[in-house]
């Protein structure tokens, strides 16, 4: 499942953090996990960096409406 992490997935990790992956690297993985003031659209998202192995579950796209 690791391996096949994508942007956009949507994922929950061991800590219990729900969110949208949004980088992909070879160890880690940024996963927007809420969105704040301050964008153009009035949100700006917020990321955290995860060691892959900390992604327990992949969840079925759209599983999260909203951050």
């Amino acid at each position: 499942m690791l391996e096949a992490l994508k942007k956009g997935d949507e994922v929950i990790t061991s800590g219990g953090a729900a969110g949208r992956v949004t980088k992909v690297g070879e160890a880690y993985v940024s996963v927007e996990v809420a969105k704040v003031g301050g964008g153009k659209d009035g949100s700006a998202p917020v990321e955290m960096k995860f060691q892959k192995a900390a992604v327990q579950t992949l969840l079925p796209n759209g599983s999260l409406k909203d951050l």
